[in-house]
This record gives structure tokens, C-alpha cells and sequence, in this order.
């Protein structure tokens, strides 16, 4: 299924999730109208992907993503060697090879991340998505009552990170990055488990990774409840898989889905580079919004100069 607007093409690629957008050069000054559209397919599919957009550098990829919105820098506590864009390098088959909602561990959660496709590897390395809406759409009843008002503390203090910590003893000098860079600042957050979508007013799980535990329950307690709640995120009809080639950008909408990088790629070098749209603070179904415990994100992004 297509659909067709200036200079775009736009083909569904998941019944839940993804779309490829086609007749589209990225870089600066696309005009109003096919931004517009790239941002519509964006927020109805929640991942789109652009092939063969070789011709974007660092600078190329910026001047797309700055259309989109303000930008963050590169991350919150995580140096690559730019300002505003983090490279995620590899070559011991490290990747954020666990199911996560980008940098949920401040109170602004980025809006749009724009990813590029730098150095591929032969094989592995793909990256899946999942539909944090639809997941709570197809939640029964006795769930959404339970979650409707349930917080959760975010933390980048979080376990995943020690896959980084295997690389780093292995000698990898180009893992993604370690624990000790992760974990510098320490952030803690309380977010709703339920957000409204800030443009679509559809309602998301925020979930992930960084998820430490739910507020009123035990630790066990918390355990169980964020398997159950993340198996029905991360089902399959509920994801879409994207195989990388060089030059291709995904762009996803950070505020309604997951995302897993598969380390599958042994000890081939994958590198991929991150542009983040800053985002702005969730908010739940009663209107109350997200809760900083621990950490100062302004210079992360600052909320003042949100593009509304």
C-alpha cells in the first residue's frame, strides 16, 4: 500500500508499524510541504526509512533533522566527539541489544531520533522496532486499569549496561560506550506508564530498559509486572525488523515506540550516527507530568526553546 504526496512516496511496511518514504534527497531546505509529509507518515507509521541517502554526511544529516524540530545534544552524559551527533560504533558485535525507548532516564524525552547508516557489516546488525501505542491499545481491560496510573522510576544506572563493561574487559575499544561514560551523571526520573502523545493524543506505554521499578511495588513485584507489560510491547505483530544497507536513515517517533539493536554481527565494525529532536515532558491521562528525582537535563535540551 502507497500513498503519494510532493515528492514523497510513502509505502506501508508493517500492519503496526513502518513505512518506506521514496522520491525524497534528504538534507537542507526540503520545503514545507514534503517535511509535512515526511512528519505525517512519520507520526502515522512511528518508524519510516529512507535507502540510499549516501550523499548525507554528519552536516546533511543535521540539516534534515533540524527541520524536524530542535535539537538535543548528542546525549546527556556520553561524549563521541561531537556536539549533537552520537556515534554508536561497534566492531565486537556490541549494540543496544536490548529493548529500550531512547534517553527515558530525564524527565524531556527526545521527540524524533534520525539515524544513518554509516558502516554496515556483511551480515547481522538489524534493528527492530516496536508500536508502544498499539501495545497499549491491545492491553485487556484489567491491564489498562492497572497501568492508566501506574509510575515508573527511569534510571541510566540499568543492567543492560554491563554488556558494555564485557566489551570494554575484552579490550574493545569501540564498543558503543561503557558504563563508567553511561553512568557519569546519574539521572532518575518518574514517568507515567501511560503518556499522551503530545500531537497525536494517542496514549503510549513508556516502558524499556531503563525502567528500574514501579512506584508502590517491591522489587519482585516490579520484575514480573515490566515482563508481562514488555512481552506485550515486543510482540512480534508488533514490530518491524530493518535490515541496514550503507547510506539509510530511519527516523523514528521516540515518543510511541522501542527500539533493538540485534549484536548479532560478530566482529565485523557497524557504525551508525544519531541525531535527536528534542522532545518535551510526558504527561499522563490525568494530566500530570513526568517527575525529576535525580539530574539536571537543560543542557541536555531545553524545554524553553521547544519548536511547538
Amino acid at each position: 500500500m502507497s500513498t503519494t504526496s510532493p515528492a514523497v512516496t510513502v509505502t506501508k511496511l508493517g500492519g503496526r508499524i513502518g513505512a518506506r518514504i521514496d522520491g525524497v534527497r534528504l538534507g537542507p531546505d526540503l520545503g514545507e510541504e514534503t517535511v509535512a509529509a515526511i512528519r505525517a507518515a512519520l507520526l502515522e507509521h512511528k518508524v519510516i526509512f529512507f535507502r540510499n541517502q549516501r550523499h548525507l554526511g554528519d552536516e546533511g544529516q543535521l540539516a534534515f533533522a533540524q527541520q524536524l524540530g530542535q535539537l538535543t545534544t548528542a546525549h546527556p552524559t556520553v561524549n563521541t566527539g561531537s556536539a549533537r551527533v552520537l556515534s554508536l560504533a561497534a566492531s565486537k558485535g556490541m549494540a543496544a541489544n536490548s529493548w529500550h525507548t531512547d534517553v527515558t532516564f530525564v524527565d524531556r524525552i527526545p521527540a524524533i531520533s534520525v539515524l544513518r547508516g554509516v558502516a554496515i557489516p556483511a551480515y547481522g546488525g538489524t534493528t527492530n522496532w516496536a508500536n508502544t501505542v498499539t501495545a497499549y491499545a491491545a492491553l485487556p481491560a484489567p491491564l489498562k486499569a492497572l497501568v492508566d496510573n501506574l509510575w515508573a522510576v527511569h534510571t541510566n544506572d540499568y543492567d543492560y549496561a554491563a554488556t558494555s563493561e564485557k566489551a570494554e574487559l575484552a579490550g574493545d575499544r569501540e564498543s558503543v560506550f561503557t558504563r563508567q561514560q553511561f553512568t557519569r551523571i546519574p539521572f532518575r526520573t518518574e514517568h507515567p506508564v501511560v503518556r499522551v502523545h503530545p500531537e497525536t493524543g494517542e496514549r503510549a506505554l513508556v516502558l524499556g530498559h531503563f525502567v528500574k521499578s514501579f512506584v508502590g511495588l517491591n522489587t519482585a513485584e516490579s520484575h514480573a509486572l515490566f515482563q508481562l507489560l514488555q512481552n506485550r510491547v515486543t510482540k512480534l505483530e508488533n514490530t518491524i525488523r530493518w535490515t541496514w544497507a550503507e547510506g539509510d536513515v530511519a527516523v523514528w517517533d521516540n515518543r510511541a515506540t522501542q527500539h533493538y539493536a540485534v549484536a548479532d554481527f560478530d566482529e565485523q565494525y557497524r557504525e551508525v550516527r544519531r541525531i535527536t529532536v528534542a522532545g518535551d515532558v510526558p504527561v499522563s491521562i490525568g494530566g500530570e507530568r513526568s517527575r525529576v528525582l535525580q539530574g539536571d537535563a537543560s543542557a541536555f535540551s531545553s524545554l524553553d526553546e521547544l519548536i511547538s
